[in-house]
């Protein structure tokens, strides 16, 4: 099994697609979600349901099933000196991604995302542990 550290726009996508073919990736793959992420996600809740396709039942459905599949961290696990790297390596990016990098840091582990942004300025600053989320799909 691999582990991965994902973001709150890899999960909304996931939720609004709606596609059976993620649960079997989600039961194989552990995926980790920080806390504060879920702030995030509930900032967006009306556009999940607009984007989906989905009557909301089957949504609210779907979303229990993604959602137990996922490790959710809790934020005071973060260590201060590894947040203040990844604020230093996201400060010019996109500083929202801080606690993103921050928990792949801490984890040893690859942060799966959508922002192209964020991979490109990460890997300028030679940090390469950051996985574009089709790019992870087309290689399993």
């Amino acid at each position: 099994m691999r582990d991965y550290v994902i973001d709150a726009n890899v999960l909304m996508s996931i939720v609004i697609s709606g596609k059976s073919i993620y649960r079997p990736l989600l039961s194989y793959y552990n995926f980790i979600l920080p806390e504060f992420a879920l702030a995030e996600i509930d900032k967006y809740k009306e556009v999940i349901f607009e984007k989906s396709k989905m009557q909301r039942n089957e949504l609210i459905n779907f979303s229990y099933s993604v959602f137990s599949e996922i490790t959710i961290l809790p934020n005071y696990i973060f260590d201060v000196q590894i947040m203040g790297k990844a604020i230093d390596l996201t400060k010019d990016i996109d500083i929202k991604d801080v606690g993103y990098i921050a928990l792949s840091m801490q984890l040893d582990l690859p942060l799966l995302t959508r922002d192209k942004k964020l991979i490109s300025g990460t890997k300028k600053r030679k940090y390469k542990n950051v996985i574009l989320f089709d790019d992870f799909l087309r290689g399993i």
